[in-house]
């Protein structure tokens, strides 16, 4: 699938090429989303293998530019609560829409298996989930926003 200018396409785990790259620009930056994507994988504890679960890349120019997944919610306690999980662009490819494109080709599909989507987001990132529809949830420890399916 191509959106926003990049190229998105299943991420098969931390072994793919590019992703090392990725997680160099992760921790350079300050974020342990790729780190603990890769121990995650690596341990067995997330292989996003679970109904309607995925993980996607983004590539552009050919180069892995990101990455996100979807995995039934492990803090809702009900399978029907869907999570968007690992958002992560590199640093040189933000602003021009492959977060975006990532978290919609998540949210594609996803009501086949959940109610809703729900995710953690930063204050810093409270506009973009906004803009992609998802509402403010007060209350809620695990969960700043959710997108009724």
């Amino acid at each position: 699938m191509t959106a926003g200018g990049c190229i998105i396409t299943p991420l098969s785990g931390p072994d793919d090429p590019g992703f090392a790259a990725l997680l160099a620009d992760c921790t350079a930056d300050g974020n342990r989303i790729a780190t603990r994507f890769a121990e995650n994988w690596r341990s067995g504890a997330n292989r996003f293998d679970r109904p309607g679960e995925l993980l996607l890349s983004a590539h552009l120019g050919g180069r892995l530019a990101g990455f996100c997944g979807r995995n039934i919610d492990p803090y809702a306690g009900d399978p029907s609560a869907g999570r968007v999980r690992h958002l992560y662009v590199s640093s040189a490819n933000r602003r021009h829409g492959i977060g975006s494109a990532l978290v919609r080709a998540v949210i594609d599909g996803a009501e086949r298996y959940f109610r809703h989507l729900n995710t953690r987001a930063p204050d810093t990132a409270f506009a973009f989930y906004e803009a992609l529809g998802f509402q403010p949830v007060a209350g809620e420890e695990t969960v700043t926003h959710r997108l009724m399916l």
